[in-house]
């Protein structure tokens, strides 16, 4: 697999945006904690240093080696990245009088150096610090400012070192991508050749190489990254991959039925398994969502150990892992703290022996979507929208018995329905619905009802990173909310959730 940015993270909020507009730009790139800087860094063609929620004046504040990498090869330091690259080297970080927060303007560019090649004063920049640089290193000069930040950006003399107090990652930062493209491809000079068709021809010859003739089991789950990854393992091992469909219980409703029959005629060798009652005994009483993750995922790798015995000579278990199951189940010293685990990253109990593959490791969503085209599968496939692996039950807030998967498979239905009859489906990242552990007091007919309440969700989003709800027509809403309450035995009360991520997930639990 070819490597050329390295992003140190530092824990900031925006690292894994750096990532996803340095792929925008068909560059590709890696993020790794700050402490873990890879051995071989001939690989590498450029570094950015990420922001962080630490202060560089902290005691605890996270100090990367550098040695191996500044003055010998272009470095852009982003926030913390570049007040630490200040104070490492003799300036002045101090605490600042007017905390920068949010919106501010370029002036005072340099408009000759490279990194602000085609960027004008006026452009709006994206602050997020309460430090700032008061005096740069004897070797370093500023190269544009901001009204309240006189040291915005700055490059450090005869070495292709920068750095700059804003985030250019974020969409508030109007340049930001113009910007990493300066950085990248005029002073670095990385090619931008990373696009679907090369992933797809480097992945099938890793595939190749690495798996040969043995055989691969692959747990498939309906949505758009195990489609791919099977597909992308079909392309390489052809008949030695064998795909599982596990019906857990917690599936959308008729979904185990739809697709298995969407799979027909791909070519796949995909066997349904309905492995439901498993399931629920696994979960018999547990609420709190860690364990129900964890449970759920020990339920999949019993399943599938169990179906791996029945094929003789398997090898491999391969997983639809995309980069930001990764990204969230990794916690190091302080970088991007685990949000929530996944019951597909980290390994395999000892007991199964099979090495697992994931060629898709290394791809944000909406990269494999692209992928996916390239490889031909259907755009009904692709335009799936994202469904948790623990399905339903951590859309279930409180215990999960047979009889509340029902009732929220009957409200999902109606709601996802609604979305496609209403033309509103592909212009929603994902929905959902949520089973609230609170019951309400309501009227149907002449009688007191005292029933159940239910969220619906809807977000728009590229990566699943961050997302935005959807301000979906009232009209719609009205008319889900009356045919939900109408239909489904249990529910008197419909809400909206209006949250926005960060601060709160998509998903609930």
């Amino acid at each position: 697999m070819q490597k050329n940015i390295l992003i140190l993270d530092f824990g900031s909020q925006y690292t894994q945006l750096i990532a996803r507009r340095v792929r925008e730009l068909n560059i590709y790139c890696e993020i790794k904690p700050f402490n873990k800087i890879p051995e071989d860094l001939s690989v590498f063609k450029a570094v950015i240093l990420s922001g962080s929620p630490f202060s560089v004046r902290n005691a605890e504040a996270p100090i990367p080696d550098l040695s191996r990498i500044k003055g010998k090869m272009p470095l852009l330091g982003v926030c913390y990245g570049a007040q630490h690259l200040v104070q490492a080297k003799g300036g002045k970080v101090e605490a600042s009088n007017t905390r920068e927060f949010g919106r501010a303007h370029l002036q005072d560019i340099n408009h000759e150096n490279p990194l602000f090649d085609g960027i004008h004063t006026g452009s709006q920049v994206w602050m997020s610090h309460s430090d700032s640089i008061k005096s740069l290193p004897e070797n370093a000069h500023r190269i544009a400012s901001t009204e309240d930040v006189e040291m915005a950006a700055f490059q450090f003399d005869n070495e292709d070192t920068y750095g700059i107090q804003f985030h250019p990652e974020v969409y508030h930062t109007t340049d930001g991508l113009k910007l990493l493209e300066n950085f990248l491809v005029k002073i670095a000079h990385v090619p931008q050749d990373w696009t679907p068709a090369k992933f797809v021809d480097l992945t099938v010859d890793e595939l190749k190489k690495t798996i040969g003739n043995e055989k691969v089991v692959l747990g498939l789950s309906g949505g758009v990254d195990s489609t791919v990854a099977a597909v992308l393992l079909h392309k390489a091992i052809g008949k030695n991959l064998y795909c599982i469909f596990v019906n857990n219980g917690l599936l959308r409703k008729y979904e185990f039925e739809d697709v298995l029959d969407q799979y027909k005629g791909m070519g796949l060798n995909v066997k349904g398994v309905d492995a439901s009652k498993r399931f629920y005994a696994a979960l018999k009483d547990v609420k709190d969502p860690e364990l129900k993750r964890k449970r759920i995922g020990n339920a999949f790798i019993e399943v599938f150990d169990d179906e791996a015995h029945q094929i003789e000579d398997v090898t491999y278990l391969a997983q639809g892992t995309i980069y930001p199951d990764v990204i969230e189940s990794v916690s190091v010293n302080g970088p991007s703290v685990t949000i929530k685990s996944h019951h597909n990253v980290g390994g395999l109990p000892e007991y199964m022996k099979l090495k697992v593959v994931e060629p898709l490791r290394m791809l944000f969503k909406d990269e494999v979507r692209r992928v996916g085209k390239e490889l031909g599968i259907s755009p009904l496939l692709l335009g799936r929208h994202p469904f948790p692996g623990p399905g339903l039950a951590i859309r279930i807030l409180e215990d999960v018995t047979p009889e509340k998967v029902d009732i929220l498979q009957q409200v999902d239905h109606i709601f996802i329905q609604a979305l496609r009859e209403w033309d509103l489906y592909d212009k929603v990242w994902q929905a959902g619905a949520m089973l609230l552990p609170v019951h309400s007091v309501g009227v149907m007919g002449d009688e007191r009802t005292y029933e159940k309440v239910v969220a619906l969700r809807a977000v728009e989003s590229t990566d699943g990173m961050t997302a935005d709800w959807v301000d979906l027509p009232y009209k719609f809403l009205q008319k889900v909310s009356n045919k939900i309450i109408n239909q489904v035995k249990g529910v008197n009360r419909v809400v909206y959730d209006i949250s926005s991520k960060p601060p709160s997930t998509i998903e609930w639990e």
